[in-house]
């Protein structure tokens, strides 16, 4: 009876991680021949190579964010949120449901407003992670020199939980119930995936509403005349509000950093922690 018991215990972790694995391949194959098709139609730049360079890297990423660093981050908040339970003497279930004045509203209208605080708070964190010391984590999503939608998941684990503790936490502060809150990364996530493929897409009309690929990738390029612009995940009117929105009607051709950067995943995760001259900070306007 023990022994079976030890049997079933370490086989439904293996299972899990199994299904999970068999949903990112699933996932992956869907991904890469719906934007196959995408980019052949509406090309930012014609003729790239689905097999581009660094394209192995990416694909140890694309195991690597959902099924670590996705792991980690809900540890982190939770450790993160504790103060809140002590201080507001909040119980988790009450927490869970959201509380003060906002957890009254519909939840579709907390799930609007989710967006656009966090996107906000987003905003601001993807600033701070370009002018600051954390700049060494961030260089590693901006090392792709050849740019399409799985270049959406090369985040070092620092910056992405980072960014998720930074936008979460207020969030579950003011109130909002955790379900809106927890919806927030899967959408913000299949967005990010979209707005970084090769395809160029600048929402017409909608240009200055919604964070297209024309927008996201201008944040990407290598020129000067598109360094630390285009902010916003998912609205770019915190870019026109602080002065760093860049959206001209031709497509960047150039991506990449200056920083050293190794080409495979091990030597990146390690990158940001090795000591350099001077220190590692982002220039404003470089």
């Amino acid at each position: 009876m023990p022994s079976r018991f030890r049997m079933t215990e370490n086989v439904e972790p293996m299972t899990e991680l199994t299904h999970r694995l068999i949903g990112l391949a699933i996932a992956f194959a869907g991904l890469t021949a719906l934007y196959g098709i995408i980019d052949r139609f509406w090309p930012s730049i014609p003729g790239q190579k689905i097999l581009r360079r660094g394209f192995r890297t990416d694909c140890v990423y694309w195991l690597w964010t959902p099924i670590v660093t996705r792991a980690v981050t809900p540890i982190a908040i939770a450790i993160a949120v504790l103060p809140l339970i002590a201080i507001f003497g909040l119980h988790f279930k009450t927490l869970a449901q959201g509380h003060g004045i906002l957890s009254h509203q519909p939840l579709w209208l907390q799930g609007v407003e989710v967006f656009i605080v966090g996107d906000f708070l987003g905003y601001w964190q993807h600033r701070m992670f370009h002018r600051t010391r954390l700049w060494p984590f961030h260089a590693v999503h901006h090392s792709s020199s050849v740019l399409d939608w799985l270049s959406a998941v090369r985040l070092h684990p620092v910056n992405d939980i980072g960014a998720k503790l930074i936008q979460a936490v207020p969030l579950v502060a003011l109130g909002f119930n955790l379900t809106t809150v927890a919806l927030y990364a899967p959408i913000t996530t299949f967005y990010a995936i979209m707005v970084h493929a090769n395809v160029d897409w600048d929402l017409g009309p909608f240009r200055t509403v919604f964070a297209s690929p024309a927008f996201h990738r201008w944040h990407h390029t290598k020129a000067g005349e598109g360094q630390d612009k285009n902010f916003a995940g998912g609205l770019p009117l915190w870019d026109i509000l602080f002065g760093t929105f860049y959206l001209p009607r031709r497509q960047p051709t150039v991506f990449g950093i200056d920083d050293p950067m190794p080409a495979g995943f091990v030597g990146q995760m390690f990158q940001p922690f090795r000591r350099r001259e001077p220190a590692p900070v982002r220039p404003s306007g470089a």
